[in-house]
């Protein structure tokens, strides 16, 4: 598959935020974990995790890649992906 091909097939990713209580994410491919404290998406640009208190997830299309949060939003941050390797090269890097 060509890089053009590659980058038409990933998913927009966007976020917007009201309030810090509502919380709209596209792009979203896949929910790894959540609790009332913190949401850890995977995203088309990364490891979104989303952090606060008294958060559920209001709506979650993972078809369309769009996700909806409510709750008190206190951060937003990415994570870099773990090094692709053996568990040697992930404990020595």
């Amino acid at each position: 598959m060509a890089y053009e091909e590659k980058q038409q097939s990933a998913k927009a990713h966007s976020i917007s935020m009201e309030d810090r209580a509502r919380l709209n994410v596209t792009g979203v491919e896949d929910v790894e974990s959540f609790d009332e404290n913190v949401i850890v998406m995977n995203t088309s640009r990364g490891d979104l995790i989303v952090r606060g208190s008294g958060l559920h997830i209001g709506k979650i299309s993972l078809d369309v890649g769009q996700l909806s949060v409510e709750g008190s939003i206190s951060e937003l941050s990415y994570e870099d992906k773990a090094p692709s390797g053996g568990f040697w090269q992930k404990l020595f890097g």
